[in-house]
């Protein structure tokens, strides 16, 4: 499939967001059980058990690889996620992700014989780029069967060659650079590119009456990408860009702590709307933005920012606010399950569950090529990666790792349908189709989910 090939967006799934128009897509972005494995690998991990029956389980296990594990005896994932940095708050969501993923493995008996185990490193951000290259060092020296992450597109683009050229599968649960689209034959994602989700926002904000609207973008892969897809969509609809926009330069550095001059540039241009694209950097502009007198109501916001603000804002500052977020809203009992591995591995519950389906369904994915082909070195999970996704017409769907390794024995061609709800992937292993929630913040300064489109690439 060629890079520019464009999404139509066709179907309203659910809540007040009517996004009927045919979107045409084009954007970037950068910038988550119980049982233990089998006697044979138990020297491999070193599991840390907890029970949460609120959780609608037994037991969650936590099941951490132990020193010298590798892909010769465990289903190792590993992970490169932010532990710190400016995307910090997608860490606990894409780390239970990979944590509860592995715990269901090993209780439907582990992988090839084997038990799995994580083993999660720092992935920084963009602003430091050397914390993800020692950590994807540090994995090829340990020979995982997959790597989860990075979050941001840009880390990712940081560390993708030195996997591609040791043969390790990376697998994002978040990225959604176009650039990464078909990128290496060892990059996966469960995330769609930004195409769908600049689409989306674009018909948004149309649909809700504005037709000049600024930006506030920081300088990455990520914000330009994005800005340029959310711009396309608003111009091709009738509506203009008046500040921020694609070529004029205005785009701050990722990192930047003050935004006077940049909140005074894009008031002065007068938009209706404005779109803010940031990771912690929001956490700035957004009082700025308030007290010069804005209407926050009528500000947008993507993945790298929908976030709870509770703590952070006055009462009010962003109500009526809105934002999308790639990825379908798991049901409750999933989330609970996801909060409930966090809080027994840690201690506290879950803030936001942004990217956390598509963690999970990333490290499931990855065992069950790894069960398929019959080995769990990474080559093997490379291989067929696209086959358990649904590559065959032929396929049958399964929802859970252990329902879809009893076809795999049996013979059969699966799809894994997992919480995330995205399609099989394609040629250039992306998902070949995805789900975008739309929210809104209230009073408290938290989102909650208005409706969900489906789109494919």
């Amino acid at each position: 499939m060629n890079r520019s090939t464009t999404a139509s967006w066709v179907k309203l799934m659910a809540g007040t967001a009517a996004l009927s128009m045919a979107l045409v897509a084009c954007g970037s972005d950068d910038g988550g059980d119980e049982g233990a494995g089998s006697e044979e690998s138990s020297s491999a991990a070193s599991p840390s058990e907890s029970s949460s029956e609120s959780a609608g389980t037994a037991s969650f296990t936590n099941d951490e690889c132990a020193s010298g594990a590798s892909s010769a005896d465990s289903f190792v994932a590993g992970g490169i996620l932010p532990l710190t940095g400016n995307l910090a708050f997608l860490g606990p969501p894409e780390i239970s992700g990979v944590g509860l993923a592995v715990s269901d493995i090993n209780a439907a008996g582990g992988v090839n014989g084997v038990q799995a185990c994580h083993d999660i490193l720092d992935s920084g951000d963009s602003t430091d780029l050397s914390i993800s290259t020692a950590s994807a060092n540090t994995l090829v020296s340990q020979k995982p069967s997959v790597v989860i992450g990075a979050a941001s597109s840009s880390v990712s683009l940081n560390f993708v060659d030195t996997l591609t050229d040791a043969k390790i599968t990376q697998v994002s649960p978040a990225n959604t650079a176009v650039d990464l689209s078909g990128y290496s034959d060892f990059y996966f994602r469960t995330a769609p590119p930004d195409g769908v989700q600049g689409s989306a926002l674009g018909t948004l904000i149309s649909q809700d009456g504005y037709t000049n609207v600024g930006f506030l973008v920081f300088n990455d892969t990520y914000g330009t990408g994005l800005r340029n897809a959310v711009e396309q969509t608003i111009t091709d609809a009738g509506g203009s860009c008046v500040y921020g926009c694609k070529g004029d330069g205005d785009e701050f550095p990722a990192g930047q702590t003050t935004f006077s001059a940049e909140v005074q540039a894009v008031t002065a241009a007068k938009p209706d709307a404005i779109v803010i694209i940031a990771f912690d950097e929001t956490k700035s502009i957004v009082p700025e933005l308030a007290a010069s007198g804005f209407d926050m109501s009528k500000t947008y916001f993507t993945d790298g920012n929908l976030s709870d603000y509770s703590a952070d804002f006055e009462e009010g500052t962003l109500e009526g606010a809105q934002g999308t977020l790639p990825g379908a809203d798991p049901d409750q009992d999933f989330k609970d399950k996801l909060s409930g591995w966090y809080e027994a591995a840690n201690g506290e519950a879950l803030k936001d569950f942004s990217y956390g389906a598509e963690s999970y369904d990333a490290t499931i994915l990855a065992a069950l090529a790894a069960a398929k082909g019959g080995a769990n070195d990474s080559q093997t999970v490379q291989a067929n990666y696209r086959a358990v996704s649904g590559e065959s017409e032929n396929a049958e769907e399964c929802n859970t790792y252990a329902d879809c390794l009893a076809l795999i024995e049996e013979g059969s061609d699966i799809r894994y349908a997992g919480p995330s709800g995205i399609g099989p992937i394609d040629d250039e292993n992306d998902p070949s189709s995805a789900f975008i929630g739309i929210y809104q913040y209230g009073a408290d300064n938290k989102y909650t989910l208005t409706g969900t489109v489906e789109g494919t690439k």
